[in-house]
């Protein structure tokens, strides 16, 4: 009989909250978990503490944590399926890495994208409403707004989202087999280098085209596969999950709602609030401690897991005033929502852009959105690396 699959301490969530023994590992300090990876790992939740983690490369390796799904590749794939992730390596390869990719996600840069981006909204908004009420908010909005940004951005055919997007899922799913998700990301590995190969052959304007122009004697094939299924999947997946989750939690919560809808004031601060009150990455991959180091009054060993728990992080009393409130006028600046460090988000400034225009843009679209069932009904993704929701049922 198959064991049912367990949710991992640093992933238990009530709703939008982290769970309550999340708060209390915070309280410890510094505790030892069990993980999907294996080994049990030392859980950071205190916010001080894994801003001090995500800053210290040098101390916490992400380079020395062994890949997801290792033990089922030879040491050529291992190397193919490590080349190009970012998230997976440590200065001065991050560095590198990293440094190519920088001048593409300015905020300068962001801003020549807003016209273009706000036509996607307007045109996922109509199809909203074209699809009759009830729809689904995920299907109908949070998804394709996010998505067609990041496949005109890469220079990824938008007709291929229903498959890339079907393997995302399984790769983030932590209750399918380790095997299944290998397999997904081996389909999306073949996918993104049939996009390079295309690229390398014609180069376009768009970002992978540049890469290979501006950088094509410095990156090789499998470094350029990598970084473009990394930005697919992240440009994505995140964003999505945090319109549908945030458009879930204004609704929870109708005088903060109405002041993103009603004052354009509010809309910066609330998409802040929503990033550290929501926290949809659960953790960033774990680190691996490279010597003995004292967290929190503890010692952890040298060669230790090391996970930091980006939501308990953001709702640590020490961070932020009454933080399991949802104040949209806060502004909560300083969150560690996008991570820190060395390898802070590197699409932040995209993501900051789309839910500034879309979130208002929703709300004012469809002055009555409500949701279209109870919310007991609400489907969340417990088990994925992105919290958020499976569907969204809104009516208005």
């Amino acid at each position: 009989m198959t064991q049912a699959p367990q949710l991992p301490p640093h992933m238990r969530r009530n709703g939008f909250d982290p769970a309550e023994e999340l708060a209390k590992a915070r309280d410890e300090g510094v505790t030892l978990v069990e993980t999907p990876f294996g080994p049990p790992a030392y859980l950071v939740c205190r916010y001080d503490d894994v801003r001090r983690v995500l800053s210290d490369p040098a101390r916490f390796s992400s380079a020395l944590t062994p890949f997801p799904g290792a033990g089922q590749l030879d040491a050529d794939e291992l190397a193919r399926m490590r080349a190009g992730q970012l998230i997976g390596f440590d200065p001065p390869e991050h560095t590198r890495l990293r440094r190519m990719l920088t001048p593409e996600f300015t905020v300068r840069r962001m801003r020549r994208l807003e016209p273009r981006i706000t036509e996607i909204v307007q045109a996922a908004l109509d199809d909203l409403e074209n699809a009759g009420k009830p729809a689904d908010l995920v299907a109908h909005f949070a998804l394709p707004v996010p998505s067609l940004v990041i496949c005109e951005l890469l220079g990824v055919p938008y007709a291929d989202r229903t498959d890339f997007q079907e393997r995302s899922v399984r790769m983030l799913d932590t209750s399918l087999p380790m095997e299944e998700r290998v397999a997904a990301q081996r389909e999306d590995r073949a996918y993104m280098a049939s996009l390079v190969a295309r690229a390398q052959a014609d180069p376009g304007e768009d970002m992978l085209g540049m890469l290979v122009r501006e950088h094509g004697g410095d990156l090789g094939t499998d470094e350029l596969v990598g970084i473009a299924s990394l930005l697919l999947v992240a440009g994505h997946e995140t964003t999505s999950n945090m319109l549908a989750l945030g458009a879930l939690a204004l609704l929870r919560h109708p005088d903060q709602l109405a002041l993103v809808r009603d004052d354009p004031a509010h809309v910066e601060p609330a998409v802040e609030e929503l990033l550290r009150w929501l926290s949809i990455v659960q953790a960033l991959p774990p680190r691996t401690t490279t010597t003995d180091v004292e967290i929190a009054g503890q010692v952890v060993p040298a060669g230790s897991l090391v996970i930091c728990s980006l939501p308990a992080a953001n709702r640590d009393p020490a961070f932020a005033g009454d933080p399991g409130a949802l104040d949209v006028t806060r502004g909560a600046a300083g969150h560690v929502a996008f991570g820190h460090g060395v390898h802070h988000c590197l699409g932040a400034p995209l993501a900051r852009m789309e839910m500034r225009i879309a979130f208002p843009a929703l709300l004012r679209r469809f002055p009555g959105l409500a949701l279209a069932g109870p919310y007991d009904g609400v489907s969340f993704r417990a088990f994925s690396i992105v919290y958020g929701l499976n569907a969204l049922p809104v009516t208005w």
